[in-house]
């Protein structure tokens, strides 16, 4: 149930009402009442008969299902003095009518809930439980309400804060290419002009990405090849690239620019600081999952102080899969392996 659905006093709203019993349905209200009205029902038994049982179930169920949800639809959104005079108004109707007309064309002795002063309690138990059921269950629905809202809001600040290049492509990555292309442009026009038109195509890509909440592995695989090219461009003997890609993924949803953030720190914290070796990237499908796993020469130094890139990954995973994904990195044999398996998501 949205927020929109709680303020609609105007008409009798179906699926406000659905909404109000699942709400008592829920154990945190259910238990309270079922403490309260079980003694009653068995003091009103006691009071007048079993005959007057029916009558006392009646009244019981006017306080804890009709009252919340006549509070709901009359006055929850706008308490005027109007509606709340409508709204006890109902309830006098209600009570009186179930517990003064009811008894007394069936000639029921007078019980604990339908004696003539006793029913200002029960119109008392009807105001004030319908108002304080009704009025719990509004302040749920906003919080709910406020918490998707904070959840949305914490979306877009991820996403604004993604904004800023840095927390995809380290800025000595992009000072090192930009300094390889002026050295280039001085002794090999050609390897500058496809380094410039590499790294341009590859920003672009950046800038698309960090407004797009989701897109296809393709793309996010577009954006790693260029990267590791760029690479090669600046060292083409210091590491090979071994891709198994397997075809059934490359339309699979994913987070944009989260490998490509992972595929960055592997090469900036292998080839990139002189370590030797093939960086190796496999990507396979698995039942209700994407399983990724990424390793690099170099052995894995652990957890680096002040490191914004892997934080920032781990945030991005937790805000686009409730903390489903699964993200991991350890050394072996000499080597840094990362291991990310994504759970599939509806596009």
């Amino acid at each position: 149930m949205t927020a929109s659905a709680v303020g609609r006093p105007e008409q009798f709203s179906e699926s406000l009402v659905i909404a109000t019993l699942r709400a008592l349905a829920a154990p945190r209200r259910l238990v309270p009442i079922l403490v309260v009205i079980i003694p009653l029902l068995i003091a009103q038994a006691r009071s007048g008969g079993s005959a007057t049982l029916a009558v006392g179930f009646a009244l019981c169920a006017s306080f804890t299902l009709l009252a919340p949800v006549s509070w709901r639809v009359i006055a929850a959104e706008r308490a005027t003095l109007l509606r709340v005079l409508v709204y006890a108004a109902l309830g006098v109707i209600v009570v009186f009518g179930i517990g003064g007309v009811i008894p007394r064309w069936l000639r029921l002795a007078p019980s604990l809930l339908t004696a003539p002063w006793n029913l200002l309690s029960s119109l008392a138990l009807y105001w004030v439980g319908g108002w304080g059921l009704g009025r719990d269950i509004d302040l749920e629905v906003r919080l709910v309400a406020q918490r998707e809202r904070a959840e949305r809001l914490e979306r877009e600040a991820e996403r604004a804060q993604l904004l800023a290049l840095r927390a995809h492509l380290d800025p000595h990555f992009l000072f090192n290419t930009l300094n390889a292309i002026a050295e280039w442009c001085r002794v090999d026009g050609a390897v500058a002009e496809e380094a410039v038109l590499r790294l341009a195509s590859m920003l672009r890509a950046i800038l698309a990405g960090v407004r797009a909440e989701w897109w296809p592995l393709e793309q996010e695989l577009a954006l790693v090849r260029t990267l590791f090219e760029l690479f090669r461009l600046r060292d083409p003997a210091r590491f090979t690239v071994a891709l198994e890609i397997d075809p059934d993924a490359s339309s699979t949803p994913v987070p944009p620019l989260v490998l490509l953030l992972l595929a960055e720190n592997a090469m900036k914290h292998g080839p990139g600081a002189g370590h030797e070796g093939e960086v190796r990237l496999l990507i396979r499908r698995a039942p209700g999952a994407l399983r990724v796993t990424l390793s690099n020469p170099g052995a894995y130094a652990g957890p680096r102080s002040g490191s914004d890139g892997l934080p920032t990954v781990e945030r991005r995973l937790v805000l686009a899969y409730d903390g489903r994904a699964r993200l991991s990195i350890r050394g072996e044999e000499g080597r840094t392996r990362v291991d990310l398996e994504l759970p599939e998501v509806t596009s």
